[in-house]
């Protein structure tokens, strides 16, 4: 999803490369009708007061700009016919293909995600070498800070999840 920044850059950056473009001869949108709701959808004087009727129109005119964006994009990964020089000049910006692999939670713990029952969760933690067991302290927070009181968990397992029970539903 864009954000209203994002959306107005990337939809100025697109009618301006794509205005007069030889290879773009059809575009699947009006660019005159683009550009109007294009404008429509970035900051304006009267949204400064939080007004919520402007914020709304606002918000109603970039999905408006999101929803022609990706018809002029779906025309031009068509039309380039895969030359990534032509896609490119239409003023989009290529997916990247790369796989990226999500990252450890921490530097001790891989991932964390609900049990099998309501109360529980799995934890997996970091193998170290010769580890025979480990140690996990969790306590609930308050308000956002830290813990009042931490509890004990423990792993005896080298691999897999250390699960922790008797957790309170819905608590931090």
């Amino acid at each position: 999803m864009y954000r209203t920044g994002d959306c107005r850059s990337r939809g100025t950056s697109v009618r301006t490369n794509m205005t007069g473009e030889s290879n773009y001869p059809n575009p699947s949108v009006d660019l005159a009708a683009f550009n109007g709701h294009r404008r429509s959808c970035g900051p304006d004087r009267q949204a400064l007061d939080g007004s919520k009727k402007v914020i709304a129109e606002k918000n109603k005119q970039r999905e408006v700009v999101i929803k022609m964006l990706r018809l002029l994009g779906r025309y031009v990964e068509i039309t380039c016919k895969e030359d990534m020089a032509i896609f490119k000049s239409s003023g989009f910006e290529p997916a990247s293909t790369a796989k990226v692999a999500p990252g450890p939670l921490s530097e001790k713990i891989r991932k964390i995600e609900h049990g099998a029952n309501s109360g529980q969760i799995a934890v997996w933690l970091k193998a170290f070498p010769k580890a025979t067991s480990y140690e996990l302290r969790y306590g609930a927070s308050v308000n956002g800070g830290s813990p009042n009181a931490l509890d004990d968990g423990y792993g005896h397992q080298r691999e897999g999840p250390v699960t922790l029970s008797a957790l309170t539903p819905g608590t931090v």
